[in-house]
């Protein structure tokens, strides 16, 4: 089978396409390495994804990823660095290639941010998703999934929360666009017929995990003996996934997709285990053997209390099965930044 992954130099994406080149499969792989954080960071998580360690020597960004393209170009694996607000780039690259399905991961994220950005991230998650969802209805793909988020569920007062329940009340301009992205992939499913899962990811971390997010941020801010911005009094929670079930379930999705005709499903994928921010500052201290040093600050707008997943739906429909409880997998995320550091 011939993928093509969108955002595949990310934390996800890098992963996925690590995975898909495991198991035999050709990959079309698009990323922008957008400034939203280090694009070196996404040169290393795209040459792990591909089983390449040469010794990369850095000279501006423009240079270091035409040096990548042409270092990770191979029978089973392509690399463009495109941005999916482009239309003519991205038809292009549909012309070059048979795809065979599209996995959608490439998105501006975080809460935070969109609230200080929200028409870039307009033009990115809604806008760019439509560009694909265009392609795929000119060149007729007829099999896509796409990354959806826990945020759409905003402060949802039901526990767990489950794919049937009222998401029309998100709390940032982040969680819009991926409640905006469910819906207009249901008209491209209904006028177009392309068969389609949206996966509401639940705050995934693990190895290659983003460093603006909590986990990776805290962890590196207590092993220097820094002040982690603590926000609230430490009872929000969260229902924090490790990024091998995020994978399987991805999987166990496309496998779905390819043996069913006329799909159009949400699912959650997350561990239906809440961790509160006290318990995840916690097993980072005794992950790492230091304690941290807690700056109290204000709950930040966007936010939401609590999240955890309903994972019936997954369990039923694709066989998704989270493996890693939450301490196991603080400890093997910990266990990969001390190796990357040193």
């Amino acid at each position: 089978m011939i993928y093509l992954v969108t955002g595949g130099s990310g934390f996800i994406g890098s992963h996925l396409i690590e995975k898909l080149l495991r198991n035999g499969h050709s990959v079309i792989n698009i990323d922008n390495f957008d400034d939203f954080y280090d694009y070196q960071i996404k040169i290393k998580n795209t040459l792990e994804s591909i089983g390449v360690n040469p010794d990369f020597e850095l000279s501006g960004k423009e240079t270091d990823i035409r040096h990548l393209i042409s270092l990770s170009s191979s029978e089973k694996y392509t690399l463009y660095y495109q941005d999916i607000r482009d239309k003519k780039g991205l038809e292009s690259i549909f012309k070059n290639h048979h795809i065979d399905m599209v996995i959608h991961l490439a998105a501006l994220a975080g809460v935070r941010p969109s609230i200080e950005r929200p028409l870039e991230y307009e033009e990115v998650n809604v806008r760019g998703s439509m560009n694909l969802w265009e392609l795929c209805r000119d060149f007729n793909i007829k099999k896509f999934i796409c990354a959806s988020s826990s945020s759409v569920y905003g402060n949802n007062e039901k526990i767990p929360f489950s794919e049937t329940d009222n998401v029309d009340h998100p709390i940032s301009p982040y969680a819009a666009t991926k409640k905006s992205g469910e819906i207009l992939g249901h008209v491209y499913h209904e006028l177009y017929h392309i068969d389609m899962i949206q996966l509401r990811f639940f705050t995934v971390y693990g190895p290659r995990q983003r460093p603006d997010l909590a986990i990776h941020k805290f962890t590196s801010l207590i092993s220097d003996g820094r002040e982690i911005p603590f926000y609230g009094n430490g009872n929000t929670a969260r229902d924090y996934t490790y990024i091998d079930d995020i994978i399987d379930g991805i999987v166990k999705s496309i496998v779905y997709l390819e043996n069913h005709s006329g799909v159009y499903e949400i699912l959650n994928l997350g561990e239906n285990q809440v961790v509160t921010l006290n318990e995840m500052v916690t097993a980072i201290e005794e992950a790492l053997g230091m304690a941290a040093i807690k700056k109290i600050l204000p709950m930040q707008p966007g936010d939401v209390t609590k999240t955890n997943a309903d994972i019936t739906k997954a369990k039923a429909l694709i066989g998704y099965q989270p493996g890693t409880d939450f301490q196991n997998g603080i400890k093997k995320f910990v266990e990969w930044f001390l190796r990357k550091r040193h």
